[in-house]
């Protein structure tokens, strides 16, 4: 929280905010807070929640594939265990629609929960089935990423981890 208010951050995503934890955390410190999630039943929870903690949150049923907000609208973007679902090129569109909306100078915040999919694509290797998926222990990846101020048409992305 205190890199976030050094930074002057205002605008906040919650990007799969599931009942809203991070939502509401951040709400209750002073951002102005979006969020967003497939599940309606998490969002009901979520705007349940803000109501009752007279808490003001902008909640909708989204896409990450396809984020609903204009260019370069947040400074900081969270996604926690949201994006790693699906295929290199599903995480590569999510990560292209966060640098999107992320202002130049922006932060993003995100995990990624390992299945070995990845690594053994990689690698050359077929992936696991299910069954020694199962066996294969999961690692959770925390990255911090800012994006200096880049062309639109730039594909780059900077990470640190």
């Amino acid at each position: 929280m205190p890199v976030l208010k050094a930074r002057g951050t205002q605008h906040v995503l919650d990007l799969g905010c599931g009942v809203g934890r991070h939502a509401l955390f951040f709400a209750e410190h002073g951002f102005d807070v979006e969020a967003i999630d497939g599940a309606v039943a998490g969002l009901d929870f979520a705007c349940r929640e803000a109501a009752a903690r007279g808490l003001r949150l902008s909640l909708r049923q989204a896409d990450t594939d396809a984020l609903p907000f204009a260019d370069e609208s947040f400074d900081y973007v969270l996604s926690w265990n949201v994006i790693f679902h699906g295929t290199m090129g599903d995480v590569g569109r999510r990560l292209a629609e966060i640098w999107r909306v992320l202002k130049p100078g922006g932060l993003y915040q995100g995990t990624m929960l390992s299945s070995g999919t990845c690594d053994s694509a990689a690698a050359g290797r077929s992936p696991p089935t299910p069954s020694s998926a199962a066996a294969t222990p999961r690692r959770t990846h925390t990255s911090i990423a800012t994006w200096p101020a880049l062309p639109r048409s730039s594909p780059a992305l900077s990470f640190c981890h």
